[in-house]
């Protein structure tokens, strides 16, 4: 495990690969961490073309600082900056992300205020941030301490049953090629939404690959089958709907 300091807190990280590879950020989804994606990320990072891969902790997760309730403390926009912070403190001037829900959510705002940092992008079995009805209701207190943050989970539960508008406004400001990976019928994330988010955003692909709604675990073979020529594809084609 490696850390940084940016944007007030402490990260986790760990990291994969040639240093001087192109560069993967992967982005866990919620109650994860980065350990996540260790499977997916030795396979990119020892490939036919390796790349650097980062897989930080988000905030209040596994080993990254756990902010408990401070007001604003899990907002996905400090999130998006986190990540920000996070490329600068590495080196990294311009990656490739993949995000799985939560993290796919962080991607997109990334994406959005921040273009000239993402190259291309991919997003797993993310929702289109869209109001909850009904609203999802609050959960139930753990019987013992869970690996992250309970109060991040509270503060994400709030936002995504009544998201800002601007994360939906501003899809159309995500320029660079993205992918849309689904998890099928199998997956707690109504595949509509998938769809909307995917269609949302220009020029998208959406692919289904199955597996439920983790499927780089489910399925990483499959997975990594459409993600990886796509982000090795030439931008004139990587952004061919199918």
């Amino acid at each position: 495990m490696n850390t940084v300091k940016t944007n007030g807190i402490t990260l986790a990280y760990r990291a994969w690969g040639p240093e001087h590879a192109p560069p993967v950020l992967l982005l866990h989804c919620r109650g994860a961490d980065g350990a996540d994606w260790a499977r997916i990320a030795e396979r990119l990072a020892t490939g036919a073309r390796p790349r650097r891969v980062y897989a930080p902790d988000l905030r209040g997760h596994g080993r990254s600082d756990w902010l408990g309730e401070v007001p604003g403390a899990y907002a996905y926009e400090a999130m998006r900056d986190d990540m920000l912070g996070f490329l600068a403190a590495v080196g990294v001037e311009r990656a490739d992300v993949v995000g799985h829900s939560l993290g796919g959510t962080v991607a997109c705002l990334l994406a959005q205020g921040a273009p000239a940092v993402v190259r291309r992008l991919v997003l797993e079995d993310v929702p289109a941030p869209l109001p909850l009805d009904p609203p999802r209701p609050p959960a139930p207190a753990p019987d013992s301490e869970p690996p992250f943050d309970w109060a991040m989970l509270r503060a994400t539960d709030a936002q995504r049953n009544a998201p800002d508008p601007l994360w939906w406004d501003h899809m159309e400001r995500i320029t660079m090629p993205t992918l849309v990976v689904a998890g099928g019928t199998t997956s707690v994330i109504p595949q509509d939404e998938v769809a909307a988010l995917a269609a949302r955003i220009p020029g998208a692909r959406l692919v289904t690959v199955g597996g439920g709604h983790l499927v780089h675990e489910a399925r990483p073979e499959e997975f990594l089958a459409v993600v990886v020529p796509f982000l090795e594809a030439p931008a004139a084609t990587s952004r061919t709907p199918s």
